[in-house]
């Protein structure tokens, strides 16, 4: 599924932006979002309890709602929790789930536009963006992480983040990743990879996302306590071999990865989700609905008058167009048939002259 590459700016305040954070228990997952937001919006599993901790209970969908200000602009951020994913032996279900829950935001925003009279107090609850955490055991991707990226992108933008990358060395941190890529593009799976145009986009933008590709799949570290360094405090994690900081881009791609998508990267996310995602899912769900030969009982009366009436609209849409195109076919003809008058009219007179002249 090929990204269109769009880039925009802006300092707009209270922008509203969704991230979906999914990954199996001891990714790192919940440390990296309270690590994002600067606060302990999720909570870590209890693993003290070793019998509730083994059980299988399912995944959950919890969203949690945050202000947070990055590079000056304010964010209304929900983050999309997802505890108890992979943790089953059979995780189709939570497939299923996730899928769900991002398509029923969908039918939601689809439900709102087909009012006649919108609700001012709607709230977008679309998700941009799906940081996917990957199990840092040093080998590959695993059967659960190419299914699930292969059956999200069509809904949302995916991308792949490495959890607790200090428990790697800088060499292994640097194959592990190489061959998540490699995996990723051997099993063709759509990831988000921070598109460009080389002959739209500035030098500074093609150096942003060359440098932002590179980096995939983000290699973050999480920490919800500081330590004082030089009299200084810092978010990092200490060892008896050193100290892993947060913030330090040799240590960490954290900061590239919240710049990216709570800044950089953040209008291209929801531009790609409102104009590309949803605009396929909308035409799939209206396509399903008009011709399928059994109604979807799900849909109210009121649901099917919308939609019928979003299709009468695209008809009417469409002949427009086509009344629009005829209209400019024949308006060139006129100027064409003009000109070839003018013309003749032109060599009249020029004869009528030498005629004259002659006489």
């Amino acid at each position: 599924m090929p990204y269109p590459s769009r880039r925009r700016r802006s300092k707009a305040k209270g922008i509203q932006f969704t991230v979906m954070v999914v990954g199996a228990s001891g990714t790192g997952r919940t440390t990296f979002v309270n690590t994002l937001c600067e606060s302990p919006v999720l909570q870590h599993k209890d693993s003290s309890d070793t019998e509730t901790a083994s059980a299988e209970t399912g995944i959950e969908i919890k969203p949690v709602n945050v202000d947070i200000e990055e590079e000056g602009l304010r964010v209304n951020l929900t983050v999309v929790d997802t505890p108890g994913f992979g943790d089953n032996i059979d995780n189709g279900p939570a497939f299923q789930q996730i899928i769900s829950y991002l398509e029923r935001q969908y039918d939601d925003i689809l439900a709102e536009q087909s009012r006649i009279k919108r609700n001012a107090k709607f709230r977008d609850s679309r998700v941009h963006v799906l940081l996917y955490f990957i199990q840092p055991n040093g080998h590959a991707l695993t059967e659960i992480d190419i299914e699930l990226m292969r059956r999200m992108a069509h809904r949302v933008n995916i991308i792949p983040v490495i959890g607790k990358a200090d428990t790697f060395t800088p060499r292994e941190l640097k194959a592990f990743k190489k061959r998540i890529m490699e995996d990723i593009a051997h099993y063709d799976i759509p990831i988000y990879n921070f598109p460009y145009d080389v002959e739209e986009d500035d030098e500074d933008t093609i150096q942003e996302n060359v440098e932002l590709r590179n980096s995939l799949p983000f290699a973050v570290i999480g920490s919800e306590e500081e330590v004082e360094i030089d009299g200084e405090s810092i978010r990092a994690r200490v060892y008896p071999w050193g100290i892993a900081e947060v913030d330090n881009p040799d240590h960490s791609d954290f900061v590239r990865l919240k710049g990216a998508i709570l800044g950089s990267h953040l209008y291209d996310l929801k531009s790609l989700t409102e104009d590309f995602l949803y605009e396929t899912y909308r035409t799939e769900k209206l396509s399903r609905s008009a011709y399928a030969d059994t109604p979807d009982v799900s849909l109210t009366p009121e649901d099917l008058a919308g939609q019928s009436y979003r299709l009468k609209e695209e008809q009417i849409r469409k002949e427009e167009e086509k009344l629009r195109e005829i209209e400019i076919r024949v308006q060139r003809d006129i100027n064409e048939k003009r000109q070839e008058l003018l013309a003749k009219e032109e060599t009249l007179r020029n004869l009528e002259v030498r005629l004259q002249a002659q006489g």
